[in-house]
């Protein structure tokens, strides 16, 4: 796959704690075929662009866990180390300001355990943004879903509702702008952010093997999709 002739960028963010992976370490150090997750994930955008700037946002405490992890693994993957905010919004909003020297292109923005995110994806996600401002991925629901309100449950079309997961990519002046609106408790993701700030969303097909990496079982299916990859019985 060619190298876009436009500037791209990733920032991912790994702010979690892992509290439901019922780990000793966070889950973005956890493991994986004998590598971090985060490493698995970070290589997945070098290999889209070996030369794209990536800015990895971390909790503070975390940064000096990273770099002797990075020196244990011998991991080459350029990369700038950017402390995250008090909540994912603020961490953002610092990967932004780790990327002021540039001034066009598009920026991914994505989840530091979803290590299985497909070239393909990334790819379709930064032509689609690149073209139309916004490209966020998303799948469709595999299960039935039901409304829930106090005791009552009603069941409702799944047709209608997308999982969303990431990357999520945009132009990078257009997320400036949006990040510059203030913090919201409406904001659940970057495509929020976007669309609060007036801009549409336009999604692209993602892939349930990008997974994010959450419980002791997530752990379990990614060791079986990293097994299959190198198989060559998934893409």
């Amino acid at each position: 796959m060619q190298t876009p002739p436009y500037p791209t960028y990733a920032i991912v963010v790994a702010g979690g704690s892992g509290s439901r992976m019922n780990a000793p370490l966070p889950k973005q150090f956890l493991p994986v075929a004998g590598l971090p997750v985060l490493m698995h994930t970070l290589l997945r955008f070098h290999t889209y662009n070996p030369v794209m700037p990536i800015v990895l946002v971390l909790p503070e405490p975390e940064m000096a866990r990273w770099q002797e992890l990075c020196q244990l693994h011998g991991f080459q993957v350029r990369h700038s180390l950017v402390a995250g905010g008090k909540t994912r919004y603020q961490s953002v909003q610092n990967g932004l300001a780790a990327l002021r020297i540039y001034e066009d292109g598009v920026v991914a923005v994505h989840d530091g355990v979803r290590p299985f995110v497909t070239q393909d994806i990334i790819h379709n996600a930064f032509e689609t943004a690149n073209e139309l401002g916004s490209a966020v991925v998303a799948v469709a629901l595999k299960d039935s879903i039901r409304r829930v309100t106090g005791n009552v449950s009603k069941a409702v079309n799944r047709n209608a509702y997308k999982m969303v997961q990431t990357p999520q990519c945009f132009r990078l002046p257009l997320l400036r702008r949006a990040y510059e609106q203030g913090e919201s408790s409406q904001f659940t993701d970057d495509a929020s952010v976007v669309e609060k700030f007036g801009h549409k969303i336009h999604l692209v097909e993602g892939s349930y093997q990008n997974i994010k990496l959450t419980t002791p079982e997530d752990m379990i299916l990614a060791e079986a999709i990293l097994a299959a990859e190198r198989a060559g019985l998934l893409p």
